[in-house]
């Protein structure tokens, strides 16, 4: 039987010890510990102080940083004073309404007369529109507030001060290159990149626009917990940034959580199976648990139920819009799964040469394009390809979805394919987009050009980027202490990965659908160390090699009253097994070395390191034979038959520890 591992590529941090040393003696952390935090650019004992207490960073006044705010606060007093219709127009992903459901708790609150809007993602896609603002006026709306949107609507703003309306624009998308007409624009990406407030969602500037508004009218007592509350949700749903106030405002919203203020969140929370006795939920709570059933229903059905769950102070109502989420997001998992195996059926009988275009592109008639990009991120992890995902329309538009991969940007994938597309946007990360069926092809082909300009072979395959090696005997329950007080972990602030070589798998089984649970062992110094791990989706892996090395996070598991410390893996690999230096016997004359081969150890590899030419090229090789060779004083060298920078990492450093293992030998 052939075994098989997971096609991954491992990119294992760079140690860099004095850095780590120092924040070791300034705030007593774990080596381990603070290398995570050097990974995560966090280099002196001040940053990492803000890092692990964020409370104690001294903020900026948002009325500082955020120039229109104070315009925004006093146009919101007028129309409160003079009774004047306000309308928050929202957006139908997680972040769009939990801004739209902060907004109205917060208005209300303060004694404003408010209504809403949200965009039809069937009818008509993101955002504001002219149909909306009509009908808003028509409404007898004297000021529209927008939420996670708006940005880039210049048409719809300006047709709204046309028709006499004010219009405060709340956003947090990339800035077009003319801003629209708006009374007042509210978006962090006007404000410096260093500011802590550059990382806001839209939830986060509709929270900051709700303080700053109850504060200037002396109101702030008994909202802030429950819009706290919907920023976590909101913000981590999002996939913001946990960084700056993300982060020291989420660590005061997941305490909240479990004792919500909040009937629909304590309704959301009793569905999901969430544990109200916890002393503070955790981003995997809101982002694999809440955050789904509130995006399922803006994905295939009607947002107005989650503003309604998020705004009700009535159980009863509450606890029937929750089992109303659930039911939806039943449905949405059924059609993901469905799409899902149709799409990789559609790879691998076809079949399509993703590897070789550098690029999936796959499109059906039918699929759900509220839900297909969920499935294009599964793709990614599967192939390690950008993923471009289409479903066909009626009116024979084809609407589709984008996720990428490290090496490449999404959004410059589309924007150069714009000669062929209908409407398009996004990030470095994620897209959507519409063209016509006819350029289905040519778009296709035009991908797969640009693709080759940006990635090459070893680029292809699902990226683990991993924080350190440590053995088993490292995971103890202080260690786990230490780490967790990092969260939350999210985008910005990934959770850390840890690799251990040499690990054998002592038991292994499929647990659920398609998971993996392991008892696995690392023998040190003739004693065996265990532990209990798991890995999800991992199913056509079965069974595993006897030994290899891991990559993993670290978890607690709480079951039966008992809390026991276990793996969940994320990648696997051939063990390592260093290969001695060849025989100067067996090397051909032109291989000889003029100096003998000596050994080091670098990013937990060995690697072998000697000088030739009269000591004028430095000779590295790995453990498999690989060899970089670099001329003194040459900024390249060559890795086999490819041309390198040598002043880049991983090299320079490498190049440094080869010289001083060298120097020691001398």
């Amino acid at each position: 039987m052939t075994l098989r591992l997971p096609q991954q590529r491992w990119h294992i941090a760079d140690r860099q010890p004095d850095i780590t040393q120092s924040l070791v003696e300034a705030m007593g952390l774990n080596p381990l510990v603070a290398q995570v935090l050097v990974n995560r650019n966090i280099r002196t004992p001040e940053q990492a102080k803000i890092y692990i207490q964020p409370e104690s960073q001294r903020l900026p006044a948002p009325l500082v940083e955020f120039e229109d705010l104070a315009l925004s606060v006093e146009l919101l007093q007028e129309a409160i004073a003079e009774e004047t219709l306000i309308a928050i127009c929202g957006d139908y992903d997680a972040d769009g309404m939990t801004s739209t459901a902060l907004l109205l708790r917060a208005l209300g609150h303060v004694g404003a007369k408010v209504t809403y809007a949200i965009p039809s993602r069937m009818k008509d896609g993101y955002g504001i529109n002219e149909r909306i603002v009509t009908e808003l006026a028509e409404e007898g709306v004297g000021l529209i507030l927008t939420v996670d949107n708006g940005i880039s609507a210049y048409e719809p703003i300006n047709l709204a001060r046309d028709l006499g309306l004010d219009v405060i624009i709340t956003d947090h998308h990339d800035l077009p290159d003319q801003l629209p007409p708006a009374n007042a624009i509210l978006n962090p990406k006007l404000l410096p990149t260093m500011s802590p407030y550059a990382g806001l969602a839209g939830v986060g500037v509709a929270y900051v626009l709700a303080v700053s508004l109850a504060q200037a009218v002396d109101k702030l007592e008994g909202l802030t917990s429950q819009i706290l509350e919907l920023f976590t949700l909101g913000t981590i749903a999002d996939l913001a940034p946990l960084t700056g106030v993300n982060r020291r405002w989420l660590k005061r919203g997941l305490k909240l959580l479990p004792q919500s203020e909040l009937a629909g969140v304590q309704a959301l929370m009793q569905i999901a199976g969430v544990d109200d006795q916890k002393k503070q939920l955790k981003p995997d709570d809101i982002g694999f648990r809440l955050g789904p059933r509130i995006n399922a229903v803006g994905r295939i059905d009607d947002p107005q139920k989650v503003i309604e769950l998020l705004t009700t102070d009535e159980p009863g109502l509450a606890l029937e819009r929750a089992m109303q989420c659930e039911q939806i997001n039943k449905q949405r998992q059924e059609m993901c799964t469905q799409i899902e195996a149709e799409a990789i059926a559609l790879v691998e009988e076809t079949p399509i040469d993703y590897q070789g275009q550098r690029v999936l592109v796959v499109c059906k008639e039918e699929w759900h394009h509220g839900v297909i990009g969920i499935v294009a991120s599964r793709l990614v992890e599967r192939y390690g390809v950008p993923v471009f995902i289409c479903t066909a329309e009626e009116d024979g538009k084809i609407r589709g979805s984008a996720r990428g991969i490290e090496e490449f940007n999404v959004f410059e994938a589309l924007n150069y394919c714009q000669d062929l597309l209908g409407k398009f946007g996004g990030h470095k990360a994620a897209g959507g987009f519409s063209l016509a069926r006819d350029n289905l092809a040519a778009f296709t082909e035009k991908l797969s050009e640009f693709a080759h300009q940006l990635l090459k072979p070893e680029h292809l395959k699902p990226l683990v980027k991993i924080d350190g090696a440590v053995n088993f005997t490292d995971l103890t329950p202080e260690f786990y202490q230490q780490i967790d007080q990092l969260h939350p972990w999210g985008i910005g602030n990934p959770e850390p990965i840890f690799w251990t070589k040499n690990v054998q798998v002592l038991e292994q089984r499929t647990i659920g659908k398609n998971h993996l649970k392991f008892s696995l062992g690392q023998t040190i110094a003739g004693q065996t160390f265990t532990i209990k791990a798991i890995a999800w989706q991992w199913g056509d892996y079965l069974p595993l090699p006897p030994t290899l090395d891991i990559a993993y996070k670290l978890k607690e598991n709480r079951w039966n009253g008992e809390v026991n410390l276990e793996l969940e893996l994320v990648g696997a690999r051939p063990r390592e097994t260093p290969r001695p230096a060849v025989p100067d016997r067996e090397m051909s004359p032109q291989a000889q070395p003029q100096h003998s081969e000596k050994t080091f150890l670098f990013n937990d590899r060995t690697y072998f390191c000697t000088l030739a030419d009269q000591g004028l090229t430095l000779r590295i090789r790995n453990d498999q034979g690989k060899l970089l060779a670099i001329k003194k004083g040459q900024r390249q060298g060559k890795l086999g038959e490819q041309t390198v920078d040598v002043t880049q990492p991983p090299f320079f450093q490498m190049i440094k520890t080869a010289i001083a293992t060298l120097e020691q030998a001398n």
